[in-house]
């Protein structure tokens, strides 16, 4: 890959993620502020809450995608965009989330925590946020070099938030399972793409591991 590619990737898509991260944020703040066209509807703050959980799921399956995009295209400059990514992904579902508490609930803890404790919905979505928080923080550099080998351990925790997140949405739909079922139809094609590579290179693996030296 040549640097000019490189340099495009870090200095064109890098941004436009980070833009793209802010979009959600921008959007509410247009629709509370009534500035630019935007409408929140009837109910605003259910609408602020769906636009927010859902921009927070599109960018963890979007974090997801790097990996098989940079397999299937060779194109390895692709994996700087998997940081600004997730970190577009966290911001989204952390503010989905300070938005209920403050808004939504506000602030009424007593009531957050049977909601969190006996809302299953709520309780999945509140375990895919303190998942991703970890990820976050430890999404550095300076991070992946302190914790070694455990970082890819860690971080494999995406897994399990992306998971948790269709299920949120799933169940908070209820009624028109169609579009949390594309979701985790997407977030199961990624899976088995990492499962069929997996095992892809244990079919080359294995029997070099028991050819012995002429």
């Amino acid at each position: 890959m040549t640097i000019g590619t490189d340099r495009w990737v870090r200095f064109g898509l890098k941004p436009l993620v980070y833009i793209a991260g802010a979009g959600p944020f921008l959007y509410v703040a247009a629709g509370i502020a009534g500035v630019g066209g935007v409408n929140l509807g009837a109910n605003p703050v259910e609408e602020i809450l769906d636009t927010l959980g859902i921009w927070g799921l599109y960018f963890l399956l979007a974090t997801l995608a790097v990996t098989p995009l940079r397999q299937a295209t060779g194109w390895v400059p692709l994996m700087r965009l998997r940081r600004p990514l997730g970190l577009a992904a966290y911001f989204c579902v952390l503010g989905h989330f300070l938005f209920y508490l403050a808004v939504d609930r506000a602030l009424e803890f007593d009531t957050i925590g049977d909601d969190i404790l006996k809302r299953p919905f709520i309780t999945v979505g509140f375990a895919a946020l303190l998942i991703l928080t970890p990820l976050a923080l430890t999404s550095t550099q300076y991070a992946m070099r302190r914790l070694g080998r455990r970082w890819q351990t860690l971080h494999r925790l995406v897994y399990v938030a992306a998971f948790l997140g269709c299920l949120h949405y799933a169940w908070q739909v209820k009624a028109d399972l169609r579009e949390p079922a594309l979701y985790f139809a997407i977030f199961a094609f990624l899976i088995g793409w990492r499962w069929f590579r997996h095992r892809r290179r244990l079919r080359h693996v294995a029997p070099a591991a028991f050819e012995r030296p002429g």
